[in-house]
């Protein structure tokens, strides 16, 4: 079979190609395949079909179990007669499987199916095996046979393929067999029928195949059913054909189910997801910070429960739903994990880095978080919600119905919303048919309401952010993954991003009566700034701050002074006499009592050696000052303190909490950021940009420009024939069983870590050898490179 579709590739002009070869992005994934026969390797991987087959539409499916039922490599007009339709109405549907390398046609015309296509559907359109896998199994000896002819009335003679022919001519014959069955007994047409279009597989009553004239004995001896098991029967497939009559056609819907609309208002829809994304981004930083400061204790079993749950909502003021959606959002995000030795959920260091970016891409994380969460935070089971966070049978379904219920509402025009959820959901299946019909179902809802939360959706339509995540579902990833950069800096989600948060207030009303009101939604560093130094009382359309002696001081104690505080609220609207009275009556009585920090303790038996080190100039910055007489205390930490003192000529040690001598690691450098409350986060570098993706029509053009398939085949051979003779010749810096191993890189594409001469090593694999050089692709390198076959010292396993 790889022949066929190696010849069907060359044969394909670079406009096709390419076409083929975007819808199949994961046949270029690095290392891309250098030649036509590599590339149908990829193409007709089992597990690479069957993904590419959830995501096919209903009407290639149908075809897809057409071609198993018609058998062989049917023509075009073979599928067409059997569906009952025009060969016109299947060839945009073939185009599309052709497009997708499921299948593909050859010279003749007749169509070949990859062999992952036949594992998807055991009884295709609800038909058992052919006819002959019955009459040809070992189980059935050749005297069972002539007895089943006998039986018919048909000749015994010839080998046993001639005699399987003349069964299978008679019992796949609608005629011949209705009057097969003129002389059955009472009750059989009824059993058969129930085999025909309720089978192929059926239980039964084992006894009754044993006795004679009863239906079961008399279809068993004529080969219209064949027991496997003793309670198990099944009917041929041409057998069920015959009953189901000559005016039967499989199912073809090459057309999707209707789906009303009704007009829609595009600036209330852009209104809501303004008004939503904001709050989404406000409420998200702001159950972070509450989990932050307070471990989340989760329940025996996994997941966090109701109670927790209300209490959360509670103190960030949210509703139940919305909390518990943003937790399982901020999961999948990594901004809250699991910790053992807190006991509980807690807040990560990527919390830390990611309340650094800006508001946009602070939002693309969240919704790349939920666009692969695998689970529905807002679905009930049997009427109640489950624990948050807790495992989902249905997994990995539940993100692919998001992404299907996305594609059929980015598919309706901007102008227009859905009329009925029941046939939405009608054309979800229609476009995804291979997701449990229930389970979809059940969810749609749930994930409609996650939308409309998160900004997504609203009157029934998707929003601008919604539209431009809908595309991204090829690369979506999984829970598996951290983040999805892919996602996260699509530009178009985050140019929607962007555009959802410019309508975020920065600006705020104070009124005499020490409140502040924002009309709109807030953008997070003002809803941050008015948190810190008062109490939220409302929110919504408007939010409703009030400042009290008890907030301001709360603001005082994160590090803010009077006058820092008056002048941030100042940057965000003018400030009332009374309430800048309020604050600097409470930071004048702020600090009568202080607590002070130490950053280590040093001791002494010397008192006077003590005093002398207080008073030295070079040690100033250290902050000293003397507690007792044979102690003093320092701001710097121990680590640096240790280096001060002996730079400066003395000889300290460290010691622990007990007093014994220890030896301390310094502290490793990174660049430090002090966060609100006094936190410090140390960032990693920044990440390298992000690697385009691979240009389909750029590999069909080097594909096409490689060779066809004899040109391949040969050059495959030829490498198989020539691979030890010239590494044994060339690589002589290498010892026999290394260069075996070269070899397997070159044969067997395994991973290997290579060694040059000069010292450079490669993690290497694909590799062919041309030149006296090794050609192979290069992990570090991103690219296939070539090295050398004399400078290479060294070949270990990767």
């Amino acid at each position: 079979m790889n022949d066929h579709i190696v010849g069907w590739l060359a044969s394909l002009d670079e406009n096709r190609l390419a076409r083929v070869l975007a819808n199949r992005p994961d046949a270029i994934a690095p290392p891309w395949p250098r030649r036509m026969d590599a590339l149908a390797h990829r193409l007709t991987d089992t597990f690479a079909v069957m993904e590419v087959m959830r995501g096919l539409p209903l009407p290639t499916l149908e075809l897809l179990q057409a071609c198993l039922v018609v058998g062989g490599h049917p023509t075009e007009d073979e599928l067409a007669r059997f569906l009952g339709v025009s060969t016109s109405e299947v060839i945009p549907w073939l185009d599309h499987l052709y497009d997708h390398a499921v299948a593909w046609p050859g010279p003749d015309g007749r169509i070949t199916l990859a062999k992952a296509v036949a594992r998807w559907w055991t009884a295709p359109c609800g038909l058992g095996e052919p006819l002959s896998a019955y009459l040809d199994s070992w189980k059935l000896s050749t005297e069972a046979l002539r007895r089943v002819c006998r039986v018919l009335d048909l000749s015994g003679h010839g080998g046993r393929r001639q005699v399987v022919a003349r069964i299978t001519a008679l019992l796949g014959d609608s005629e011949r067999l209705g009057t097969l069955l003129d002389d059955a007994p009472d009750g059989t047409l009824g059993m058969l029928d129930d085999f025909a279009w309720d089978g192929p597989v059926r239980s039964v009553d084992g006894n009754r195949f044993i006795t004679p004239g009863t239906p079961e004995k008399w279809a068993l001896d004529r080969g219209l059913l064949f027991r496997t098991q003793w309670n198990l029967a099944e009917m041929p497939r041409e057998v069920a054909l015959a009953l189901r009559g000559p005016d039967y056609h499989g199912p073809f819907t090459p057309h999707p189910p209707d789906l009303a609309t009704s007009g829609a208002d595009a600036g209330a829809v852009e209104h809501a997801m303004c008004l939503a994304a904001p709050r989404v981004l406000d409420r998200a930083t702001a159950l972070l910070e509450n989990i932050d400061k307070t471990t989340l204790p989760l329940l025996k079993h996994g997941g966090v429960g109701v109670r927790e749950i209300k209490r959360l909502a509670r103190e960030i003021g949210c509703a139940e739903d919305e909390t518990r959606l943003l937790l399982e959002v901020c999961a999948v995000a990594r901004l809250v994990a699991v910790d053992d030795e807190a006991g509980g959920l807690t807040a990560t260091a990527g919390f830390d880095a990611w309340r650094l970016e800006e508001a946009p891409a602070r939002l693309c994380a969240l919704l790349a978080g939920w666009w692969r969460m695998e689970r529905s935070s807002l679905r009930r089971v049997d009427g109640r919600q489950p624990a948050a966070l807790g495992d989902d049978p249905a997994g990995e379904t539940i993100a692919r119905i998001r992404w299907a219920l996305f594609a059929a509402l980015a598919e309706i025009p901007e102008d227009r919303a859905f009329a009925t959820l029941r046939e939405l959901v009608q054309r979800v299946h229609w476009r995804a048919p291979l997701l449990d019909r229930e389970l979809l179902a059940d969810c749609a809802a749930a994930v409609l309401d996650e939308a409309r939360l998160l900004g997504l959706a609203a009157c029934d339509m998707l929003t601008g952010l919604g539209r431009a995540l809908a595309p991204l579902a090829a690369v979506a990833g999984n829970e598996s993954h951290e983040c999805v950069p892919e996602v996260e800096h699509d530009p178009g989600l985050a140019a929607a991003a962007t555009h959802a948060m410019a309508s975020a207030q920065r600006t705020a009303l104070f009124g005499a009566d020490l409140t502040a009101v924002v009309t709109g939604p807030p953008s997070v560093e003002l809803a941050a700034l008015l948190d810190r130094a008062a109490d939220r009382e409302s929110q919504g359309t408007a939010s409703v701050w009030r400042f009290g002696p008890a907030s301001v001081r709360r603001a005082l104690d994160a590090g803010d002074t009077a006058e820092t505080l008056i002048a941030g609220l100042a940057e965000a609207g003018t400030l009332p006499q009374p309430l800048t009275y309020l604050i600097r009556d409470v930071a004048r009585r702020h600090g009568e009592v202080t607590v002070s920090s130490v950053g280590c303790i040093i001791q002494g038996s010397d008192p006077a050696l003590l005093a002398e080190i207080a008073a030295h100039r070079k040690l100033g910055r250290l902050g000293l000052r003397l507690l007792a007489p044979t102690v003093l205390a320092g701001a710097a930490p121990a680590g640096a303190t240790l280096a001060a003192l002996r730079e400066a000529g003395y000889a300290p040690v460290p010691v622990d909490d007990t007093g014994e001598i220890t030896v301390r690691r310094e502290p490793q450098g990174g660049r430090l950021i002090l966060l609100p409350g006094g936190r410090v986060a140390e960032l990693d570098p920044p990440a390298h940009l992000l690697e385009p993706p691979p240009d389909p029509r750029e590999h069909a053009r080097r594909l096409l420009v490689s060779g066809g398939p004899a040109a391949g085949k040969t050059a495959g051979e030829a490498r198989a024939r020539q691979t030890w003779a010239v590494i044994g010749r060339m690589a002589t810096r290498l010892p026999a069983a290394q260069q075996s191993l070269l070899g397997f890189v070159v044969d067997r594409d395994i991973r290997a870590l290579i060694t040059l001469a000069d010292g450079v090593t490669a993690t290497v694999s694909h590799g062919e050898l041309r030149s006296g050089v090794l050609d192979a692709w290069c992990e570090e390198a991103g690219d296939y490179l070539e090295f050398p076959l004399n400078e290479i010292a060294s070949v270990v396993n990767a």
